[in-house]
C-alpha cells in the first residue's frame, strides 16, 4: 500500500452558517473539533500548522463535512474529525478524533502522529 494524499476532515460543515454554527458552538461548549484546534486559531490558519504541513511526504488538504467527496464520505462518516490516507488501495481513516485529541492542539504532535501512522502502515 502506498499513500499518495492525505485529507484532514473537520467536524463542522463549511458553509458561513457551518462555520458560524461550530464557532458559537464552540464558545458555549457544544461543538468541538480537535482538528480545528490543530490547523487554526481563534479565526485563521495557524502559521505554525502552514510550517508542520510543509514537513509531511504527501500532500495534505483539509476539508470540512460537506466538502467531502463520496469516496470521502464512506470512509469518513461517523468518524471525524481524522485524517484520511489516499492509498493505491482505497482511502481509509489514518487518524482519528482520538488520535487527533492527543495533539492537543499542537501542529508538530499531528506531522508526528502522521509519520507514526504511515511507518506502521
Amino acid at each position: 500500500m502506498t499513500v499518495t494524499a492525505l485529507t484532514g476532515v473537520y467536524h463542522a460543515d463549511g458553509t458561513l452558517i457551518g462555520e458560524l454554527r461550530y464557532w458559537v458552538g464552540a464558545r458555549l461548549g457544544r461543538a468541538h473539533c480537535s482538528l480545528c484546534d490543530i490547523t487554526h486559531g481563534s479565526v485563521r490558519e495557524k502559521a505554525s500548522w502552514r510550517a508542520c504541513r510543509e514537513e509531511l511526504p504527501v500532500p495534505f488538504r483539509a476539508v470540512h463535512l460537506d466538502e467531502r467527496t463520496e469516496a470521502e464520505r464512506a470512509a469518513s462518516d461517523g468518524r471525524t474529525p481524522c485524517v484520511l490516507a489516499h492509498t493505491t488501495d482505497g482511502i481509509e481513516v489514518l487518524l482519528g478524533p482520538d488520535d487527533l485529541a492527543a495533539c492537543d492542539g499542537d501542529p508538530a504532535a499531528l506531522v508526528r502522529a502522521i509519520d507514526h501512522a504511515l511507518d506502521a502502515a
